[in-house]
């Protein structure tokens, strides 16, 4: 047995139990710690699977932002947790759970491995048209033209994410801040950490979102970390998260979708379609929509880990 088949058969086992685990544990926040680490091993497979792209974003957002977001929502959920001692479920309605689960597991796996030798791919045709846009990343590549309309509306769906997580909020606290006031020892551990590690949190950041169009990375990646920057200062309370009815910060929500939707309104006047670049100006194009994303991306996911509006703007 060489080195990488024993890591792989090691990355299956530790995958598959903790899956098990994550769906077994009976405690929220075991469960989601659980999930986390889940993420985390599944950066590690695409890694192994060559797949970077998929790997960075996977580690950003699996195992970082998804996990902020379910840690918070059992914390709010912890007062209705069912204490240790409560009744379980009965035998019955657990084995018919099990057997769902089972029967859906077989269903997926029966899909792949059913699928026609080779498999139908139009990787070929995009490789072949790949140098219209001046863009060495295949996925980036893929991403920003090939599914360009599949790009655009993720970020109206972010957008709209937002908009339903303010919505929760009461009415009297529209046009306030989102979540609570952080308070922290202003020479503490966690301060000292967001004023050395944000400069380079940063810099990283960027750096993947120029890199994404021709190596592994890109805008979703570089700003999940600049997020991450955002709420590391906020959560050290080196500053407060802005006003809703801050005319700059709404500017920078729409910025995204807004840059993409006049891109392709201009591929519809001036070119063949709906987001057809021009040739000459097809890679600067999709710069321009890939800085405005960063942004957009940024700010959303740091709105959505900060929560519904609970405070006024007054300070």
């Amino acid at each position: 047995m060489t080195f990488a088949l024993a890591l792989h058969i090691a990355l299956a086992g530790m995958m598959l139990g903790l899956a098990a685990w994550t769906i077994a544990a009976r405690e929220t926040f075991a469960a989601v710690v659980g999930f986390v680490v889940y993420g985390l091993f599944l950066a590690l497979v695409w890694v192994r699977l060559d797949a970077l792209d998929v790997a960075l974003a996977e580690a950003a957002i699996g195992g970082g932002l998804n996990g902020l977001l379910l840690l918070g929502a059992a914390a709010r959920l912890r007062a209705a947790e069912a204490p240790a001692d409560a009744e379980r479920p009965g035998a019955s309605l657990r084995l018919l759970a099990a057997l769902l689960s089972a029967t859906v597991a077989a269903a997926l796996a029966a899909a792949v491995l059913l699928l026609p030798e080779p498999a139908p791919t139009l990787a070929p045709a995009a490789a072949a048209n790949a140098a219209a846009t001046g863009l060495a990343n295949p996925v980036t590549n893929v991403l920003m033209a090939f599914r360009a309309m599949d790009t655009m509306l993720e970020k109206v769906v972010l957008l709209l994410a937002v908009v339903g997580v303010w919505s929760i909020a009461p009415d009297h606290f529209w046009g306030g801040r989102p979540g609570v006031r952080h308070q922290a020892d202003p020479q503490g551990t966690l301060a000292f950490l967001a004023r050395v590690l944000t400069p380079f949190g940063i810099v990283v950041g960027i750096y993947l979102s120029w890199t994404g169009a021709s190596h592994p990375g890109g805008a979703f990646q570089g700003a999940t970390i600049l997020a991450a920057m955002w709420l590391l200062i906020m959560m050290a309370g080196l500053a407060d998260t802005p006003p809703m009815n801050a005319r700059r910060l709404r500017l920078m929500l729409i910025a995204g979708p807004a840059v993409f939707l006049l891109v392709g309104l201009g591929g519809l006047a001036f070119g063949a379609a709906f987001l057809a670049y021009p040739a000459a100006y097809a890679k600067p194009l999709i710069l321009a929509i890939e800085a405005a994303m960063v942004l957009t991306v940024a700010i959303t996911l740091g709105l959505l880990v900060a929560g519904p509006p609970e405070r006024s703007a007054a300070p």
